[in-house]
C-alpha cells in the first residue's frame, strides 16, 4: 500500500475517532433533567439548554423529572414551544413520589410527547388567578380562563389525551392523582421507577412529531441538574431578595454621597443596586410599583439632606411598602414581595434615614468641640507671671485692664487672641485663704 493511501486511511480513522463519540454521545441513553423549582426565566433557560443538549448529542429521549408549583406564564409558553419544536422525544415525568405538577407545570406536561407520573403524585390546578390571589373581574376572568383552557385543551388533543379533563384543570382548578389521571387519560403512564417507565414507553410514537421513543432494557441514564450559577441567578430573582438588594443599594449610595471617600459603602451599594436591577430586568414589573419605589428612594435621599424631623422618612417608608407590594404584580401570585419583608425593610430605612441622618445633620450645625474658641467662658488658674492653666493646658495670658496676674488667683477667659495665641482674662474672686 502506498504512503499516500496509508496517510489518507490514517486521516480518516482520526476523523472518525474524533467525530463519532460527539455525534453519538447519547446513543442508547436518556438525558434526565431534574426540575424541582418554579417556572421562571432562569429555569426556562435551564430546560431549553437541556433539550438542546439532548438534540445535539442524539439522546434517545429527554426526561424532565418535574416537581413544581407553577410559575410565570411567559416562561411556561417558552418551554412549551421548546418542547413542541424539539427533534428529540420529550418525556415529562412527575416524580418522585410526593411531587406535583401544578399550574404552569401541568401545561408543560400536556405539551410533552409522553406524560408520566409516579404513584402518590398529582397534576392540575391550572386556573389563572390575580396577583392578589382573588378572582379577576367577571369579564376579564372569562377571557383569561377561556384562553388558558383552549391552550391546554389543544395541547391535550394533539397528544391524544382527554381534552375535557385537561380543560377542567383550568376552568375548575381540578387536580388529579396519578391513578385517576391515568384512568381519565390525562397522562400516558404511571411508573414507580425509571426501569418501569422505560419499559412502558419503549416504542411509543409521538402523535405530534415523527419520533419514536426507544428505551429498551439496559437504556442508560445521564442526570443533569441546575448549575451553581443558575441556582444563584434563581435566588437573585426572588422578589424579596430584589427588594432587599435595592434597599441596600440605596443605603450604600446615600452614605457614600454623605461622606465622600469612604469607598466601601458606595461599592457595596453599587453592586447591590445592579443585582436588584437584574431581578427587575428578568421579572415582569408594574410601572406604578417601580415609580413608587423611585419616589420612596427620593424621599429617603431628601431626608438625608433636608432636616424634616423624620417626616420624609415616614413618607418614604409608606411609599416603599406600597411600591414593593405591587412591584411584581404582572409576575403573578408566586412572585410577590412578602408584606413582612416589605415592612421590615421600610422600618429599617425609616429609622436609618430619619434618625441617624437627622442626628448627623444636627452634628454638622453644632459648634465644633475642638479649637481655641472653646476656652471662652472657662475658669483658669494663674500659675505664674503671664501664665494660666485651663482645660489641662498652659496658656500665655493677660488681663483686659492690664492688672497683674498673681499666682494662685482664679480668672475667667474672655477672649482668645488668635494672632499671638494669648488669652485675655478677667480677674474673678481670689481663692479663699487657707485656714490654719
Amino acid at each position: 500500500m502506498s504512503r499516500s493511501r496509508l496517510f489518507g486511511l490514517g486521516a480518516l480513522l482520526v476523523a472518525v475517532a474524533f467525530s463519532s463519540p460527539a455525534a453519538a454521545a447519547g446513543a442508547g441513553r436518556v438525558l434526565v433533567a431534574e426540575f424541582e423549582n418554579d417556572v421562571n426565566p432562569v429555569t426556562q433557560d435551564y430546560l431549553l439548554d437541556v433539550i438542546d443538549r439532548g438534540e445535539r448529542e442524539e439522546y434517545a429521549a429527554v426526561v424532565i423529572e418535574m416537581d413544581t408549583p407553577g410559575g410565570l406564564g411567559s416562561s411556561m409558553r417558552a418551554i412549551v414551544k421548546g418542547i413542541l419544536g424539539a427533534d428529540v422525544p420529550i418525556v415529562v415525568y412527575v416524580a418522585p413520589a410526593g411531587s406535583s405538577a401544578d399550574s404552569a407545570g401541568a401545561v408543560i406536561g400536556m405539551a410533552a410527547d409522553v406524560l408520566a407520573m409516579a404513584p402518590q403524585t398529582n397534576i392540575g390546578s391550572s386556573t389563572p388567578i390575580s396577583t392578589s390571589g382573588e378572582d379577576f373581574s367577571k369579564d376579564l376572568r372569562r377571557k383569561i380562563v377561556n384562553d388558558a383552557a383552549a391552550y391546554v385543551g389543544e395541547l391535550a388533543r394533539e397528544n391524544g389525551r382527554n381534552v375535557e379533563a385537561a380543560e377542567r384543570m383550568v376552568r375548575e382548578a381540578s387536580n388529579y392523582g396519578a391513578r385517576e389521571a391515568l384512568r381519565l387519560n390525562v397522562v400516558d403512564v404511571v411508573a414507580g421507577d425509571y426501569e418501569s417507565l422505560f419499559r412502558q414507553i419503549d416504542g411509543l410514537r409521538s402523535q405530534t412529531k415523527a419520533l419514536t421513543v426507544e428505551t429498551p432494557p439496559g437504556t442508560g441514564v445521564d442526570r443533569v441538574e441546575m448549575s451553581t450559577w443558575k441556582r444563584i441567578l434563581d435566588v437573585l430573582i426572588d422578589p424579596n431578595i430584589v427588594a432587599l438588594m435595592l434597599s441596600i443599594g440605596l443605603i450604600g449610595l446615600v452614605v457614600e454621597l454623605w461622606n465622600p471617600g469612604l469607598v466601601l459603602p458606595g461599592t457595596v451599594g453599587a453592586i447591590s443596586l445592579i443585582v436588584g436591577l437584574y431581578g427587575l430586568q428578568v421579572l415582569p414589573v408594574s410601572a406604578a410599583g417601580l415609580l413608587l419605589m423611585a419616589l420612596a428612594a427620593a424621599f429617603f435621599v431628601a431626608e438625608a439632606f433636608v432636616v424634616s424631623q423624620g417626616a420624609l422618612a415616614v413618607a418614604g417608608a409608606v411609599t416603599f411598602v406600597i411600591g414593593a407590594l405591587i412591584l411584581f404584580d404582572p409576575a403573578g401570585e408566586a412572585y410577590q414581595v412578602s408584606i413582612q419583608v416589605a415592612l421590615a425593610i421600610a422600618c429599617t430605612l425609616a429609622v436609618l434615614f430619619g434618625f441617624a441622618f437627622t442626628k448627623a445633620a444636627q452634628a454638622r450645625v453644632r459648634p465644633a468641640a475642638v479649637g481655641s474658641h472653646r476656652l471662652v467662658g472657662e475658669n483658669a488658674h494663674v500659675r505664674g507671671a503671664g501664665l494660666v492653666f485651663v482645660e489641662g493646658e498652659l496658656w500665655r495670658a493677660r488681663t483686659a485692664d492690664g492688672s497683674p496676674l498673681r499666682p494662685g488667683d482664679r480668672v475667667r477667659v474672655e477672649s482668645v487672641l488668635q494672632d499671638d495665641l494669648q488669652l485675655v482674662v478677667a480677674t474673678s474672686e481670689p481663692n479663699p485663704p487657707e485656714r490654719k
